[in-house]
């Protein structure tokens, strides 16, 4: 009788009587070597040059698909937006390690089984996926309805939330978060992936973000004195209905060093001017004047550079 393979990480299972004189070196290369590659193998696989890539999966030898541990290396957006990584159609646990670069945020590397829908693996990020032969999921997600913390509150992973986050200390998350909801912290905010929120966010502390896109754009209220607040964004939009002051940025001590911008529009009747706070600081000290066309956008860069300095520049005439 033939030797049988084992389903999920494909090991030698030898027949009574079989390979009676090399019986022990198959033990050792197509059972014992195997085990240790599932549990504790690392293989890197390059990605860039095909939309799929179908890890290998052999009965009774090396392959990539039984490592424990998977590196995935290479160029994403280049010839393919999307990559798709073929992993067998087994129940087995991977940890992905994501390497590779990608061109923009359009790009994605998705861990599969054949048929499937799929998971998109984070960028530079490293996580736990389990799958059951059909669907692959990360074991690094949270999702939660409501949170609230007195103290500090760390995520390792992903974080998707549909309620309100209420952290009392400082928010680190290791991953990439989104919220539908409120987020209110106390402290510093640390993500280390993008973030996405769908409605209000107040940062008393920090906000550092160090990846992915905090950026909403908070709606400034258009008064004879226009305020940013910088704990609630690091990028704002107003509207001129008539001339205005845009004053000092609040919250400036919270977020020395912080740097964004802000889209400044000309309502349709245009010809509005915008005068500034003596804490922004120009370029030889040249305090710029807006395009005034009616409906025209042009966009304030600023950088914080102590609690009464915001060092900024203009650039004009965006199409709107």
């Amino acid at each position: 009788m033939a030797s049988t393979y084992t389903t999920n990480i494909r090991l030698t299972k030898q027949a009574d009587g079989e390979n009676p004189n090399s019986w022990g070196a198959i033990l050792n290369e197509g059972v014992i070597s195997l085990i240790d590659d599932a549990i504790a193998g690392y293989t890197t696989v390059s990605l860039g040059s095909a939309a799929t890539v179908t890890l290998t999966e052999n009965q009774g030898s090396g392959d990539q698909s039984r490592s424990a541990i998977i590196e995935f290396k290479g160029t994403v957006g280049g010839a393919h937006d999307a990559i798709h990584v073929l992993i067998p159609n087994n129940s087995k646990t991977y940890i992905i390690k994501n390497s590779v670069s990608y061109n923009d945020a359009t790009d994605a590397v998705i861990l599969k089984v054949a048929g499937n829908t799929g998971v998109t693996i984070g960028g530079a990020s490293t996580a736990l996926f389990v799958t059951n032969g059909t669907t692959v999921l990360p074991v690094a997600q949270t999702t939660f309805t409501n949170i609230t913390a007195s103290g500090n509150l760390a995520v390792l992973g992903t974080t998707s939330l549909s309620g309100a986050v209420n952290v009392g200390g400082t928010l680190t998350v290791a991953g990439a978060v989104s919220l539908a909801s409120t987020l209110n912290v106390a402290g510093a905010t640390s993500v280390g992936g993008a973030a996405t929120f769908s409605s209000t966010v107040t940062v008393s502390g920090k906000g550092k973000f160090m990846t992915g896109a905090f950026a909403p754009v908070v709606t400034l209220a258009d008064a004879a004195s226009v305020v940013p607040d910088l704990n609630t964004s690091n990028v704002f939009a107003v509207t001129l209905a008539g001339n205005r002051t845009l004053a000092a940025p609040t919250n400036t001590s919270t977020n020395i060093g912080a740097t964004g911008h802000i889209f400044i529009v000309q309502d349709a009747t245009g010809g509005r001017t915008l005068s500034y706070n003596t804490a922004y600081q120009f370029p030889d000290g040249t305090v710029p004047v807006l395009t005034s066309t009616s409906g025209a956008v042009d966009v304030l860069f600023y950088a914080v550079r102590t609690t009464a300095k915001v060092d900024s520049i203009v650039i004009k005439n965006f199409t709107r």
